[in-house]
């Protein structure tokens, strides 16, 4: 039999570079290698796209992020072919004169990228004008997931439960803070969340529990992005995740709960540290994971979801009221990501759960071939 040529294309230009690098070395781990033929496409920090020799092997992101495992190697730089037909990708060997080419074609296309420039329907984009089939969100539905705001919009459209909140851009910020701040405290009080509109990772996320954090607080989440979303801070927030597996017929994993090392589950303690806990099954009553796995498929149904996400919820600890935080159309995949750990307490391995996302892939670009695109 014949194996399905997967790309899986890794690095990026966002903040969630080290991130995406560890989630590819856990993707090519567990790849079949009596089905699949892994081909590493790796962006880098610069936005070049490269074919390294090599995938990554490193699935810690802290070891990532500590600068471990590099290869030294030389890299072909490649080029994806933004038509259809022939080849997926050219790469290019600038090194011997004349420069050569060669073309490699692809089964189907692993996205690992996390945050802007990838997880954002950037990439997506590129590939359904190439018309290669690719694991995950489309191009709606990702770009959707990446932007806090309007997935708030369109969560309150569907009468899902949301914390409520202010957006601020940074034009506004910069305009007038003081006025910014005022409309911030006086709706929300304190304490708040802050955060990049559009980064996952808890990157530039913090918490204030006064003016002057505040005031840092947004400073920091406007260095990464022009589009600031203010929450209003859940009372003993208890942190519950639910993985989200299907295209049309989306199925929900058993909910897990986080118990971070710090105050909160920020960058720090979602890859750094190694104190963070993953509960899983999360003790809920039956009633509350039956809720919270109704809601999770609906919040993937309401943002146009596809392939796989995680949703992630608050539960006021004292009153029992459950808030949708937030739905991530790309969850890392590194060895501490709740997205695999859920579905492997739900009855689906790592490299089952692979195999799953590929199908579904390849399903949907199917259903998608028979649309008509003449008149």
């Amino acid at each position: 039999m014949k194996k399905i040529r997967v790309g899986v294309i890794y690095g990026g230009r966002s903040g969630e570079h080290e991130v995406s690098l560890a989630s590819a070395a856990a993707v090519f781990k567990n790849l079949d290698p009596d089905r699949y033929e892994g081909v590493p496409i790796k962006i880098e920090k610069d936005g070049r796209w490269t074919l390294p020799p090599r995938p990554p092997t490193l699935v810690s992101a802290a070891d990532v992020i500590a600068g471990c495992g590099a290869f030294g190697e030389p890299v072909h730089e490649t080029h994806l072919v933004a038509y259809p037909g022939g080849d997926t990708l050219i790469s290019l060997d600038r090194r011997p004169s004349p420069s050569t080419a060669s073309g490699i074609t692809l089964d189907v296309v692993f996205p690992v990228l996390h945050g802007p420039y990838g997880e954002d329907g950037t990439v997506q984009g590129l590939l359904e004008l190439a018309n290669v089939p690719y694991v995950g969100a489309g191009v709606l539905g990702s770009a959707v997931g990446m932007d806090k705001a309007v997935m708030k919009r369109l969560f309150a459209a569907a009468g899902l439960p949301i914390c409520d909140h202010v957006v601020i851009t940074h034009r506004e910020w910069l305009r007038d803070d003081r006025r910014a701040m005022h409309a911030i405290v006086d709706r929300l009080g304190f304490p708040v969340f802050v955060k990049p509109a559009n980064l996952g990772s808890s990157v530039g996320v913090s918490k204030a529990k006064h003016a002057i954090e505040l005031r840092a607080a947004i400073e920091l989440a406007s260095s990464f992005d022009r589009k600031i979303v203010v929450e209003a801070a859940v009372p003993e927030a208890r942190e519950i995740e639910v993985a989200i597996l299907g295209n049309d017929d989306p199925e929900a994993s058993v909910p897990g709960e986080i118990v971070p090392s710090r105050e909160f589950y920020d960058y720090q303690a979602k890859y750094i540290d190694d104190d963070s806990k993953a509960l899983i099954p999360a003790p809920l009553t039956a009633t509350q994971t039956t809720e919270v796995r109704r809601l999770a498929i609906e919040a993937f149904k309401a943002v146009d979801g596809s392939g796989l996400a995680r949703v992630d919820f608050l539960l006021a600890r004292g009153s029992g009221v459950l808030y949708l935080n937030e739905l991530n159309t790309l969850p890392g995949f590194t060895t501490i990501g709740m997205y695999a750990k859920l579905w492997a307490a739900t009855g689906l391995d790592f490299p089952a759960l692979i195999d799953r996302l590929i199908e579904l892939a390849l399903e949907r670009h199917a259903d998608k071939q028979r649309l008509r695109t003449t008149v």
